[in-house]
């Protein structure tokens, strides 16, 4: 009876995470189906890659025309006036359109300053916007479609150079910087929970503790050992441990409705991989220094070539690994959102609902994949320290 208790039980957590990641197939899709403006702009695709990209607010759902957002700091080191801190929503009206503020302007996740020569559009004014709405919706709608373009031409176009990306610091704590500090705090409190268990020298390991120890062993035994040796890799497993499991929670909370796209943004990934880059380098041996400065067992006319080689293998690695990682994340939720998209961008009930059921398969597909690419990720950092480290006799 309580073996079959506890099988019910697991078949009940498995159908909520199905049904969770299946949610987060479609969360952003809401957006799309919610107005005409999206298929206008973008063909209905727009929500892929508002779905991908930073942003300076936390995009939650749109349900209609209600858009549920949660605003973030913009911080801004202004080399004039100093240090300016708004908030996200300061730049929009209540229509949620774009709108200056402070000297500033966010449009499409990119923060401008204005310049002396930026002459500010009526469209901009909430009076007159009030008076548009109350006296014809369909011209609302035009003067958006105006205000989009005038804004386009400020900031991109020659003949209103209006707005500048020079001039100041933007660090402000956009949405892929608020997940971060989001697992951060997920991975303090899971592990110090779990060395607060060791410390306390417990008998046989339970909860989060039998979950993650596993997975610890596993790194330490079948990755770090293997790969870096024996008596070497010790130094290196916090590392190794602390690239896995962030990249691994990541991966997973990217997958979550509603979520950043942490891993799936190539400046994230070019740090992990710059991460490993540096740790290989500085504890690069004389052996392998030797061996990409001066193979040995070459003959001397092949040396030059042999030596540009290694020394483009030396940053092709990071490259690869930066790559590797974004271009997996990426594209894995591109094929999701594009294939439940189908159904709003063809208005096809029956396309929508085989689009979601199949993107549910795709979805857990990707739940593997968060898996591999984190132990992939590790696997090559700790071949190309193992490699650094390596003394060179066989």
């Amino acid at each position: 009876m309580k073996k079959s208790r506890t099988n019910i039980l697991n078949l009940l957590i498995t159908s909520a995470l199905v049904a969770v990641f299946g949610l987060a197939s479609s969360s952003n899709l809401w957006a799309a189906s919610g107005g005409d403006e999206a298929k206008e702009e973008g063909g209905g695709t727009d929500f892929i890659m508002h779905h991908i990209k930073d942003d300076y607010q936390w995009h939650i759902i749109t349900l209609g025309h209600t858009h549920v957002t949660i605003p973030l700091p913009v911080i801004i080191y202004d080399h004039e006036d100093g240090l300016k801190v708004f908030m996200s929503s300061d730049f929009q009206d209540e229509h949620h359109n774009p709108i200056p503020h402070g000297g500033y302007y966010i449009d499409h996740g990119k923060l401008f300053k204005l310049t002396e020569d930026y002459v500010p559009s009526t469209s901009h004014s909430n009076d007159s916007h009030g008076e548009e709405v109350s006296e014809n919706e369909h011209r609302e709608e035009d003067s958006h479609g105006e205000e989009a373009a005038h804004v386009e031409e400020d900031a991109h176009g020659d003949d209103h150079p209006g707005m500048t990306q020079a001039g100041f610091l933007d660090i402000s704590i956009t949405k892929n910087v608020a997940s971060l500090i989001i697992s951060m705090i997920l991975l303090f409190a899971v592990f110090l929970t779990i060395a607060k268990r060791y410390k306390k020298g417990l008998g046989a390991p339970k909860g989060m503790q039998s979950l993650f120890e596993p997975v610890i062993v596993f790194i330490r035994d079948d990755i770090a050992k293997v790969n870096i040796g024996e008596h070497k890799y010790e130094r290196f497993m916090p590392y190794l441990l602390t690239l896995f499991f962030f990249i691994l929670f990541n991966n997973l909370l990217g997958l979550t409705p509603g979520a950043a796209n942490l891993t799936g943004n190539i400046a994230v990934t070019m740090c992990l991989a710059l991460f490993t880059f540096f740790i290989t380098q500085f504890n690069g041996k004389k052996a392998y220094w030797t061996h990409i400065l001066w193979t040995p067992g070459v003959p001397l006319p092949v040396r030059p070539v042999i030596l540009i080689v290694e020394v483009i293998g030396i940053f092709t690695k990071p490259i690869s690994l930066t790559l590797r990682l974004f271009a997996s994340i990426t594209a894995g939720h591109i094929v999701v959102l594009s294939i439940v998209g189908l159904g709003f961008i063809l208005n096809n009930m029956a396309v929508g609902i085989a689009g979601t059921l199949f993107s549910v398969v795709i979805s857990l597909i990707e739940i593997l994949v968060a898996v591999i690419q984190a132990y992939v990720f590790t696997l090559f950092s700790s071949m190309y320290i193992g490699q650094a480290v390596d003394d060179g006799h066989h």
